[in-house]
């Protein structure tokens, strides 16, 4: 199987009888893998994503100086040059068919599946994140950005998009920890109701709203964008689509559209393929989001032509997320010795992994974000961007 799979490059792989093999070209830095759960190998074999992230995660799987980013690179590679192999794609094409299970997303289910990933204590978040606490892609204007500048660019360049005026009322659905909401509030003037299904998330929220003197101006709920039923002047979703489940798309984008003003704007900003639709990560599913999904444009765009939304602006960011990764594993290393008193050497190692594979897929695989903007009205928004940056 890996003969099959690494055709360029070189990787070492020392067996647990002891044996090294070595595979690919020969060409580039060596990547040293060493495989001590013989346990491991059958796992493998029925479902390599799952049993590379666990194997890792759980020790049996080590890399030589530690070098994941190097390992996770000449594997991606391989496999969008190569192809993943029959094993793999048998995996991927049953988990493709299986989605709408999966996916799967009622409210009960979409608690659950929150409090697996945000009600992680905030002191966690605190350790990688920017100091607004934003838990998605940065926007680098300036090449010259650290990843805190880069996350309040992020929000002017919505607040712009979206054409905010003193007095508006804007829904922030996926609300996190309120940094998206209040720097609108604070910024444009905006009168922010923010949604959210994490209590620990809310309760940050509410606490950073006060600080920042914007308690009058941002209300934050525990509510599922569902349930909401009344009229805003925008809407405004960052990073939660991935949460909703291809299945739900009709009804997300049907509220969004019963919600939204008659003249006014929304925005989603969401991770994307590149690639026609697919499946979620085994190991992403399994440990870090459960029922999260990552749309292709036409699996959006076609649920966005049965309402009576219209796109008024796409645009494509390519590199931003990948300096966002690395800016967030870069202050998670430093700060690795608090992650493992918090929590144990297991979940430092499944951390590191899901961050380092995250990097890769947008490095390697395709990933884009996508800010899809939408009106009722094709003259909500002007005909050209230069009001963005005038």
């Amino acid at each position: 199987m890996l003969g099959r799979l690494v055709r360029d490059g070189d990787l070492a792989v020392t067996w647990p009888d002891g044996v090294t093999n070595t595979y690919g070209d020969g060409t580039g830095t060596r990547v040293h893998l060493k495989i001590t759960d013989p346990g491991l190998l059958s796992r493998l074999m029925r479902n390599p994503e799952l049993a590379l992230g666990e194997g890792y995660m759980e020790g049996g799987l080590t890399i030589e100086d530690d070098d994941l980013t190097g390992f996770l690179r000449l594997i991606a590679r391989n496999a969008r040059d190569n192809g993943s192999g029959r094993f793999s794609a048998a995996a991927a094409a049953a988990r493709t068919g299986l989605r709408r299970i999966a996916q799967h997303n009622p409210l009960s289910v979409a608690k659950r599946n929150v409090e697996v990933h945000y009600d992680l204590p905030t002191e966690l978040y605190d350790l990688f994140l920017d100091a607004n606490l934003q838990y998605t892609c940065g926007y680098f204007r300036d090449p010259d950005m650290d990843i805190d500048q880069a996350q309040v660019a992020k929000m002017d360049h919505i607040g712009k998009k979206l054409m905010i005026e003193p007095g508006m009322r804007v829904l922030d659905i996926g609300s996190g920890w309120g940094g998206l909401s209040i720097h609108l509030a604070r910024t444009f003037g905006a009168q922010v109701t923010g949604v959210t299904l994490s209590k620990e998330q809310l309760a940050e929220a509410e606490k950073r709203a006060e600080a920042a003197g914007v308690a009058d101006k941002v209300t934050f709920r525990l509510e599922d964008y569902r349930d909401l039923d009344e009229t805003f002047d925008r809407v405004v979703v960052v990073g939660m689509m991935e949460h909703v489940g291809q299945p739900q798309y009709p009804v997300f984008l049907n509220q969004i559209a019963r919600v939204l003003d008659p003249k006014g704007i929304a925005l989603v900003h969401t991770i994307g393929r590149t690639t026609p639709p697919g499946q979620t990560s085994p190991f992403i599913h399994k440990y870090i989001f459960p029922g999260g999904y990552i749309p292709a444009l036409s699996e959006v765009m076609t649920e966005v032509e049965k309402t009576d939304l219209l796109p008024t602006d796409i645009e494509v960011w390519r590199d931003h997320y990948i300096r966002t990764l690395q800016a967030w594993k870069d202050k998670f290393e430093a700060n690795v010795d608090a992650v493992r008193e918090m929590f144990d050497e297991r979940f430092v190692r499944m951390w590191r992994y899901y961050l380092t594979a995250s990097e890769m897929s947008f490095a390697e695989l395709g990933l884009v974000i996508f800010q899809i903007q939408m009106a009722h009205d094709q003259h909500a928004v002007p005909t050209n961007r230069e009001y963005l940056y005038p």
